[in-house]
């Protein structure tokens, strides 16, 4: 079976779950706003629904809990979304664009605008005001057993450790597994690629000493997790924003504008307790965005 066969397999199963059809319209200007599985993806597009209908007269439909960002930006390009919750530079550029990693975060984001407009007729939004990387973590427990603060500190005692990562990140070019090994000169005894979901359960567990997450998710805080830090500065920018057709939102800029009120608005640490409260406290994603916008009288003063 091809790549192409199997990518075309992923997208039509991901968006039949999802209930959309596979029309591949692009004339169709009504408002479906697309999401991977992740708990931040789906608060960010239910915030994006609420903000639109909040300023338009326009009906809003969420498409969730697509597989992957590959899967997403298919379902963009082939017309069934017309706009994305959350995009991150560091994994378009390498990802859709299948560019170099980029360290310099305005630079990583000038490139990615440029790229997606001229390849695509896309527009990457300027960030929400945060960046949602990968980092490596561990246990209170096991930073104090063996004195860790950075990742360069896991050298000495990473033949010993068991890792877990998302399965994604194994192949990745540029800032995946194999790089990071050749950047860092050390492996741990056995590195496990798994679902980005179940890495925090494994460490906490026991199961794993060391896994890889992301920045803003809020079982850091559900499981007090220690964040190491990158001191070689691996790791390429993922700053967070949202993304749109630029046909439709160039027909209605009105929905630009009320998306533009959420650019700079939601820090990395605001994003973190946002998706603490829907994983932890298991709030529903649309309550979490309800709230924070009504929190903030949805920015109609723009700099709340």
């Amino acid at each position: 079976m091809t790549n192409r066969l199997l990518l075309t397999i992923v997208l039509v199963l991901s968006l039949v779950i999802s209930g959309c059809s596979l029309s591949g319209n692009k004339k169709d200007d009504s408002i479906k706003i697309a999401s991977v599985v992740t708990t931040e993806g789906q608060i960010l597009a239910y915030m994006m629904k609420y903000m639109i209908e909040h300023y338009t007269d326009e009906d809003v439909e969420l498409i969730n809990n697509l597989g992957s960002s590959t899967v997403l930006h298919q379902a963009m390009v082939n017309g069934d979304a017309n706009m994305s919750s959350v995009r991150y530079t560091g994994t378009d550029l390498t990802g859709a664009l299948q560019g170099e990693p980029i360290k310099d975060p305005e630079k990583a984001l000038d490139f990615v605008q440029k790229e997606f407009a001229k390849r695509f007729n896309q527009t990457f939004f300027d960030s929400y005001g945060f960046e949602n990387t990968y980092a490596f973590m561990v246990t209170k427990e096991t930073a104090k057993k063996y004195n860790l603060k950075t990742v360069s500190d896991l050298a000495s005692v990473a033949s010993n450790l068991q890792a877990g990562v998302d399965t994604s990140w194994m192949n990745r070019e540029g800032d995946g597994y194999k790089a990071f090994v050749e950047t860092y000169g050390f492996d741990f005894a056995r590195t496990y690629p798994m679902q980005i979901g179940l890495v925090y359960d494994a460490v906490d567990s026991g199961e794993l000493d060391v896994v890889l997450g992301y920045t803003t998710d809020g079982r850091i805080a559900s499981y007090d997790l220690v964040v190491l830090e990158d001191d070689l500065n691996f790791f390429p920018p993922y700053d967070a924003s949202p993304f749109a057709d630029t046909e439709l939102i160039n027909e209605k800029p009105e929905v630009k504008k009320a998306i533009e009120r959420l650019v700079g608005k939601i820090s990395t640490e605001t994003m973190q307790k946002l998706n603490y409260q829907a994983d932890n406290n298991l709030m529903e994603p649309a309550v979490v965005a309800e709230q924070f916008l009504n929190e903030h009288n949805y920015f109609e003063g723009g700099d709340e």
